[in-house]
């Protein structure tokens, strides 16, 4: 059984447009939506798992832009939702007779942090990515594209709560990946 420990020692995040499409895909055919929406909102919030799997519909229905209290650092945190709100919306329709979110099969509880670790690299077993897939996979691949995209590490370490530019880009592997650029063609 995974440990906390486990699911954040050596994971990466995707650094592939094309893995990220065949994860959800593999999520929606070997998994199931719900382990689909759950790495969805995962990569497109950057909201640690815990607090994924605390999320209830009413947080979110019929929302573009919901303020949630994160559990590790107890600070408030605004989370966009208009990139998936049409699919999240869809998402929850059926889901009839649950408050949460990312409802478990056993009982009215949401699922647990290792059920989410099983899905996401079971799903990735079949997406054909490399190990390194854990629940924290979905915060690092989300502040990996963020900085990617918007190339602010000063708004990215607000957004994920770190106390240091060093450690936010360490933690998306930024400093690895432009060393090991850098050194690709060096020569003397």
């Amino acid at each position: 059984m995974a440990s906390k420990k486990d699911e954040i020692k050596d994971v990466q995040p995707i650094r592939s447009l094309e893995k990220i499409e065949d994860m959800k895909w593999s999520l929606r055919r070997h998994c199931s939506e719900r382990d689909y929406m759950l790495f969805l909102i995962g990569i497109n919030t950057g909201l640690r798992v815990g607090d994924l799997l605390q999320l209830k519909i009413s947080d979110v229905k019929g929302k573009k832009k919901v303020t949630v209290k994160e559990g590790k650092t107890k600070k408030k945190r605004v989370l966009q939702l208009n990139g998936i709100y049409e699919e999240l919306n869809a998402y929850i329709r059926p889901l009839d007779g649950s408050q949460w979110l990312f409802p478990s099969r056993k009982g009215d509880k949401p699922i647990s942090r290792i059920q989410a670790y099983r899905q996401l690299n079971k799903a990735a077993e079949m997406a054909d990515i490399p190990d390194g897939i854990g629940t924290h996979t979905m915060r690092k691949t989300f502040g990996y594209w963020y900085y990617k995209q918007a190339k602010d590490i000063a708004s990215l370490q607000m957004i994920l709560n770190h106390s240091h530019p060093q450690i936010t880009l360490k933690y998306i592997g930024i400093t690895e990946e432009q060393i090991e650029d850098s050194l690709k063609n060096f020569t003397l």
